[in-house]
């Protein structure tokens, strides 16, 4: 991963083999960065995602093990008892065009990886909610 920051925005390259939501947490721990939107394409060769189906709280997962376009990878940077939070979303084309999404666990770089970090001025935490199963955002 090389980085260089312009103003509150970070303009990340995270290489090939490399593991992007490690990368981000890195950069995030590195730079004490607390709340951002993150924006970024690229390609990855294993991915694993997954969805929840919110009136049963049961996360279906899905591994993937091919070269895969990132059509679109956006989240955010937050804490959840003081440590880094990352929620990525992603959606990603396999070679006969199709797209398959979820919430990004696992991205391995296959190619590049393109990123857009925006720092925001502040801190927002986390909290499970345990009526629907997600950590959201906590207002203090």
């Amino acid at each position: 991963m090389d980085y260089r920051k312009f103003g509150d925005t970070y303009v990340v390259r995270i290489d090939k083999g490399e593991e992007i939501i490690a990368s981000l947490t890195e950069l995030s721990r590195k730079e004490n960065i607390r709340l951002a939107q993150v924006d970024a394409l690229g390609a990855v060769d294993h991915a694993l995602v997954t969805v929840l189906d919110v009136p049963t709280g049961v996360f279906y997962k899905k591994e993937f093990n091919e070269c895969m376009e990132i059509s679109n990878l956006c989240g955010t940077v937050t804490r959840k008892d003081g440590e880094v939070y990352i929620h990525l979303h992603a959606t990603l084309c396999d070679t006969k065009l199709a797209a398959h999404g979820g919430h990004a666990l696992e991205l391995r770089v296959g190619a590049t990886c393109e990123m857009i970090v925006r720092e925001i001025p502040g801190e927002v935490g986390r909290q499970l909610d345990e009526n629907i199963g997600l950590n959201l955002f906590r207002f203090d």
